[in-house]
């Protein structure tokens, strides 16, 4: 086993200790301590296998300090989101190093994604309430928005500084390539933001009227949504007399039975619905906005070799602090991430600047 390995088992171990930590109920906080213990035995177990002093691997990483200084600035449901991505490609990482080796897969693979829902469903203690809480939470935790927001000003960088590279390879023209940077970073921006807002509207609208479709079927024959409930549970392996139980106590509550049957049924999360098309529209067209100026910027003060050359250092260094921040939901090595992102980036770039160039001697000829 890599040290790296056991370095993300303590990460994880760590994490979760700061969600228990930080979880007002008390059913819930102590679910994440359970997954703190799991996780610590884990790390231990690895590193008795390897032979090696399991403390030097007790302390978090940084990258597991900067996902806990988000939790704390954003709320703790981002750091719980980060968690189960990184735990996700983690078992999606085992199925691939078993099937390429020919090893026969036991179907515990991904425990780590399922252990959650797995102590909740097995704990009689928790009522239908406290699971369709949980599940409502752990659906809409806020990672995803972070990593849109890491995306966003991914795609602005580089979609822009392919632009000005290929424009400033087509012309010796300052105020050409200036031009070209900012009409490329408004309309990108735009075009974000426009796609952004149909995606979210369209999305809201369809699933509104699913949602309002198993509302009436809820109310003109609650017996057979019970039932189908009841069948969804005993699907996941709880016990009939257990998943009635649940299904009982959440038919109390028509809105509550109305949600988890959404989710459960439809596999919509109706929390997310809730955000604003247009709250997504200005968030997208500000990313993309952000990392679309980086290569635009050194044309503004200066210009010809200059001006490219302090454009690619920027966009460079642009680039390798997304690559950096991407390994927040991935875990990998930062270095290999930044600078992969940096070689790609640059390699774009560099097409742009060539067939650039290539055109502009054509023209000019």
């Amino acid at each position: 086993m890599k040290q790296n390995h056991i370095q993300t088992e303590v990460d994880a171990w760590y994490l979760y200790k700061k969600l228990y930590e930080n979880e007002e109920d008390e059913l819930v906080a102590d679910i994440f301590l359970q997954m703190s213990e799991i996780e610590k035995s884990h790390a231990v177990a690895f590193a008795e296998k390897e032979k090696l002093d399991f403390n030097q691997f007790c302390n978090p990483s940084w990258r597991a300090k900067t996902i806990n200084a988000i939790g704390k600035v954003f709320g703790y449901d981002y750091v719980l989101g980060s968690l189960l991505d990184t735990e996700k490609s983690l078992s999606n990482a085992i199925v691939k190093q078993k099937t390429k080796n020919k090893i026969k897969l036991e179907g515990n693979e991904d425990s780590h994604v399922q252990i959650l829902r797995s102590i909740l469903d097995n704990d009689s203690k928790i009522a239908g309430s406290q699971l369709a809480r949980f599940e409502k939470r752990h659906r809409s935790v806020g990672g995803n928005a972070i990593r849109a927001a890491v995306l966003g000003g991914n795609d602005g960088l580089v979609s822009n500084f392919s632009l000005v590279m290929g424009i400033a390879g087509a012309t010796a023209n300052q105020a050409g390539v200036l031009l070209a940077g900012l009409a490329g970073l408004l309309a990108g921006a735009l075009s974000m933001a426009l796609g952004e807002w149909i995606s979210v509207k369209s999305s809201q609208e369809l699933y509104e009227n699913q949602m309002q479709l198993e509302m009436d079927e809820l109310e003109t024959n609650p017996e057979g949504e019970k039932k189908e409930l009841k069948l969804i549970y005993m699907a996941k392996g709880i016990p009939e007399d257990q998943a009635l139980e649940i299904v009982e106590e959440l038919m109390k509550d028509k809105n509550l039975a109305h949600q988890v049957l959404v989710k459960e049924e439809l596999g919509i999360n109706s929390e997310e619905l809730k955000g604003s098309a247009m709250e997504a529209a200005i968030s997208s067209f500000i990313l993309f906005g952000i990392g679309a100026v980086i290569p635009v910027l050194p044309f503004m003060f200066t210009d010809g070799v200059r001006a490219i050359v302090l454009s690619t250092v920027f966009s460079a260094l642009g680039l390798f602090m997304i690559g950096a921040a991407i390994t927040l939901f991935t875990g990998k090595n930062v270095w290999f991430s930044g600078f992969r992102q940096v070689f790609f980036g640059l390699a774009a770039a560099a097409i742009t600047f060539g067939i650039g160039k290539l055109i502009g001697v054509s023209l000019a000829g």
